[in-house]
Order: C-alpha cells, then sequence, then structure tokens
C-alpha cells in the first residue's frame, strides 16, 4: 500500500511555474481545461467571421423548394352577389265583367297553350244582347240604304241621309259592344305558361277583377340582384351573367343583364338589376335564390402564380424568383385579381419565370436552392375556377 500512494501523489505533484493554490493539487488542471475550450471557441469564431469569401468556414448547403412557372392564363374580374329569381312574365288571371262560373277547363299545376280556355261563364244573357244589337243593326242598315235611294233621286234632303247614317254607325257600335261583352265570358291565356291553383269553384259568381288563378311562364327567369354604385359603369345592358342556385348547385345558366333601374336607393345607395336567363326544363321556380356572377373585365393573357408563391411583408407583396445559377432574388411584385388558387401579377415578373412556391420561409437574399418542378395541374391551376376573379358577395376582392 505505500508504494501506490506514493504514484499517485507524483503524478498530482504541482509542475514548475504552477501558482500555490490553497484548495489542493486539481485546481491547476481545471483550469487548463477550460483554458484550452476558450481558445476553441474563439477560433470557430473567428472562422464563421471571415466566411465563404476567405476561402473557408460554414456555408449553408443548397435548400430543396418546390417551384411554379409563371404562366399566361385567362382572368376575368367578377362580381358576386346574391339575388331572386323572378318569372319571365306572371299574371293573376282575374274576370272582367260579374258573373258566374260555369265551368274551369284545366288542371292545377300543368301548361296551357296561349288562347287556352282557363274559365267559362254563364253568356246566356249576354248572347241575348248580341242578337237584339244584331237586329237593330240590320234594322238601321235598311234605312240608310232606303234614304240614299230618295236623295239620289233628289226626291228627299241630306239631311235625312246624314241622320240615316249615323243611326246606321250608332247601331254597329253598339253590336261591338255586345259582343265585346259576351267575349269576356270567354277567359283565355294570353301566352303559354304553368297555371297555378283555382281561386274559384265553378257555380260561385265572380265580381269583376275578382282572381281565379295564376299563369306563369317558366321558359325564361328573370334573376334580381342589387349592385353597388361603384360598379354602374361596368354592369350595364348586355353584360353577361352566370347563375346557380342552392337547389341546382351543379347547374350553372349563363344570361345577360337586361335592366340596370335609373333610379338608385337612397339609403343603401344601390342600383336593383334585372338579368334574364333561360330556364331549361323549367326546374327554376320563382322566389328562389340565385347566386349572380357578373363579368366585369376579362383579360385572356395575364400572369399568374399560384397563392403560395407570394409573401406580403408591410403590405408589398414578393416573390422569391430562381436564376440560372439556382439562387434566388426576392423581387416586389404588383397583384391584380386573386383566385382561389392563383393569383394575378400585374409587375414584377415575367411569363416563364421560376418562382418559389413552398419552402420560402427559410430563404434569404442569394440562397442556393434545389429547385422541385410543380405537378403541372398544380402550376397552371386546376379547373376553371382558376381562371376566374372570385369576389365577395357586393363585389369586393377578398
Amino acid at each position: 500500500m505505500p508504494t501506490r500512494r506514493a504514484t499517485i501523489d507524483s503524478s498530482l505533484s504541482q509542475q514548475e511555474g504552477d501558482p500555490v493554490f490553497p484548495d489542493g493539487p486539481f485546481v491547476p488542471v481545471v483550469r487548463r481545461t477550460l483554458l484550452g475550450a476558450l481558445v476553441t471557441l474563439l477560433a470557430m469564431s473567428g472562422c464563421s467571421k471571415r466566411g465563404p469569401a476567405a476561402g473557408g468556414g460554414f456555408k449553408m448547403p443548397p435548400m430543396p423548394v418546390e417551384t411554379a412557372i409563371v404562366t399566361q392564363a385567362p382572368v376575368a374580374d367578377r362580381f358576386d352577389a346574391v339575388g331572386t329569381l323572378e318569372a319571365g312574365d306572371a299574371i293573376v288571371v282575374v274576370s272582367e265583367i260579374d258573373g258566374m262560373v260555369t265551368s274551369l277547363p284545366f288542371r292545377e299545376g300543368e301548361a296551357i297553350a296561349p288562347g287556352g280556355v282557363v274559365a267559362q261563364l254563364d253568356d246566356t244573357q249576354l248572347r241575348a244582347e248580341v242578337a237584339r244589337a244584331e237586329a237593330l243593326r240590320d234594322q238601321s242598315r235598311v234605312t240608310f240604304e232606303r234614304v240614299k235611294s230618295v236623295v239620289d233621286q233628289g226626291a228627299g234632303a241630306p239631311q235625312d241621309l246624314d241622320d240615316a247614317g249615323a243611326g246606321l254607325k250608332v247601331a254597329e257600335a253598339n253590336l261591338d259592344v255586345a259582343r265585346a261583352r259576351l267575349a269576356k265570358t270567354h277567359i283565355v291565356a294570353p301566352w303559354g305558361g304553368v297555371l297555378g291553383s283555382r281561386r274559384v269553384s265553378p257555380g260561385a259568381f265572380v265580381r269583376a277583377g275578382q282572381p281565379i288563378t295564376d299563369l306563369t311562364r317558366l321558359q325564361e327567369m328573370k334573376v334580381s340582384f342589387s349592385a353597388p354604385e361603384r360598379y354602374l359603369g361596368v354592369l350595364r345592358r348586355g353584360a353577361p351573367v352566370s347563375i346557380t342556385t342552392p337547389a341546382y348547385p351543379a347547374d350553372s345558366l349563363q344570361g345577360r343583364i337586361d335592366v340596370v333601374e335609373p333610379v338608385l336607393d337612397a339609403n343603401l345607395r344601390s342600383a336593383r338589376i334585372l338579368a334574364r336567363v333561360p330556364n331549361p326544363g323549367g326546374r327554376l321556380r320563382p322566389g328562389m335564390s340565385a347566386n349572380v356572377v357578373a363579368v366585369l373585365s376579362e383579360r385572356t393573357s395575364a400572369l399568374t402564380v399560384p397563392s403560395e408563391a407570394v409573401v406580403v411583408e408591410g403590405g408589398q407583396a414578393y416573390v422569391f424568383a430562381v436564376k440560372l445559377d439556382s439562387t434566388v432574388t426576392r423581387v416586389a411584385v404588383a397583384l391584380g385579381t386573386r383566385t382561389a388558387d392563383r393569383v394575378e401579377v400585374v409587375r414584377g415578373v415575367d411569363r416563364g419565370a421560376q418562382v418559389v412556391r413552398a419552402g420560402h420561409q427559410k430563404l434569404f437574399e442569394g440562397a442556393k436552392v434545389i429547385p422541385v418542378q410543380s405537378a403541372p395541374g398544380a402550376a397552371a391551376g386546376s379547373g376553371t375556377g382558376g381562371n376566374a376573379a372570385t369576389t365577395r358577395p357586393g363585389g369586393e376582392r377578398p
């Protein structure tokens, strides 16, 4: 045991030049270890400050990023609104005279051709009045012919001929009145459409103006919606529109603006607009809601990039463009119409340029990247929805 202790004491003995510490022989060893670590850190710091320009130090490896190509595609500025469908034509069928309903030869909810009979009123008395008016007209005509013959022979006064002619005209007018009243007992559809439910029953006595049923034309529909006054310069008669309905969301109907009301709502500062759209199959019904999209302007060769490629900082939009040497540069861009997955670039990049679509969170000016091209469908947008602008109801762009 004495020999082993002497060996340990010799290895831990103080070297020449080391100061003497009262804490024991382990303090110099710890000091030398800390000093070596400090020198190593200073050397690494010096290398990092020199950077790549000094020919040494640490370099960031190229980062893989997903890229897309700036492409040309048709873009349309649109105005979106919610409207209400109205029938192309709609009337309430009424009786023009008092009378008793003898028959209603139509089926409720079915179509009727122009001139089809809707209701028949009792016409017994009116037929008798027509017969009497015809008799009086015939009598007046005979009288006129007799007086004319006498006057032509010089045996009568011209005044008698004038009186006989006036009497004949009165008789003919009375006959026309009687026939018109008789025709009003035969109520017909003025144009083809769909009849509603019956408001009266056969045998009922109706007054003039009393509703009998409804008649609606469904071959063409009107859609009514409102637009703010700032859009009146572009929402003009003849502008194309398309509508969809909650009942048939997959069907889009194309139409055109027919009427822009000349007087605006003073409270809302908006104008009422009517557009006409076809109604194939008669599926759309008056009173349904409709999503209206009106095209304000179209650009067939607009430059677009994926929405994910645009970075906004401080109100300014940027994209990271990939140069030929696989480095990136941040380019300020001016944006136009925004769609669900694409955005129009008005200024800043050219067609065919390569921009970073995903992975730009850690990019900086001059960073080296490994471009990975997006799928063709993702780069150019999918479906027609990527080529038309989407706006909020009321016309505000998102």
